[in-house]
């Protein structure tokens, strides 16, 4: 059956704007994106069977475009679609960061740092530039590495602060392999930053470590 011969209270159109996108369930929200089903399946069928091919949502969303294409159902049309949809997320919590208020709580830099860096194949270490007020300045990408390892120069990290008139920074790094414990050179190498950065009055709010469950916080654990 089609989902226009469904009751109007079952309908994910018509659920989400009578009761919120968090009255959804997951295969409910892709149906909304999907729009169509194919033949022999309704939009909310087809996003089940695509929620269970790819392991849940977040297995979906982190398709190369190979794969993504590759199901029934989808194809570069909803590939570009679905990545457009990303970056304007990421961009929403990056503007978020960026209001006159400046940063409220240390959860927003660890949200926006979490959706920027978790599903990333490979190392990477960031930083968020802060101005006197706790505003975001810029989020740059710093050093891109291997799995294991990335280059990151103090003197180059300095001179990315200077250059976006930073009072403070946040950094951010990911374990691609989804474990999110500081190894010693991470500590090791925060610490070689602060050093650096307080010699032209820079100060280092944080660091998160990024991989699968919640971030680590280094000023969390009294490491900063």
């Amino acid at each position: 059956m089609s989902i226009r011969h469904w009751p109007e209270g079952e309908r994910p159109r018509e659920k989400l704007l009578q009761r919120g996108a968090q009255a959804l369930s997951d295969a409910e929200l892709l149906a909304i994106f999907l729009r169509t089903g194919v033949a022999g399946k309704s939009a909310v069928d087809l996003a089940r069977e695509l929620v269970s091919r790819f392991g849940g949502l977040r297995g979906l969303l982190r398709a190369d475009q190979t794969q993504f294409c590759a199901a029934r159902g989808l194809g570069q049309a909803k590939y570009a679609q679905l990545q457009a949809v990303l970056e304007i997320a990421r961009r929403h919590l990056g503007e978020a960061l960026a209001e006159p208020a400046g940063l409220k709580d240390p959860a927003q830099a660890k949200t926006f740092l979490r959706a920027r860096l978790r599903d990333l194949d490979h190392e990477v270490f960031a930083a968020l530039f802060l101005d006197t007020q706790n505003r975001v300045q810029a989020y740059e990408v710093l050093a891109s590495g291997t799995l294991n390892a990335a280059s990151v120069y103090p003197r180059e990290v300095v001179k990315s602060a200077l250059r976006h008139n930073a009072a403070a920074l946040i950094f951010a790094h990911n374990h691609p392999s989804g474990i999110a414990e500081p190894s010693q050179a991470d500590r090791s190498l925060t610490r070689r930053l602060k050093e650096a950065l307080a010699l032209v009055d820079i100060r280092v709010l944080d660091h998160f470590v990024v991989g699968e469950g919640e971030p680590v916080s280094f000023a969390e654990r009294g490491w900063l």
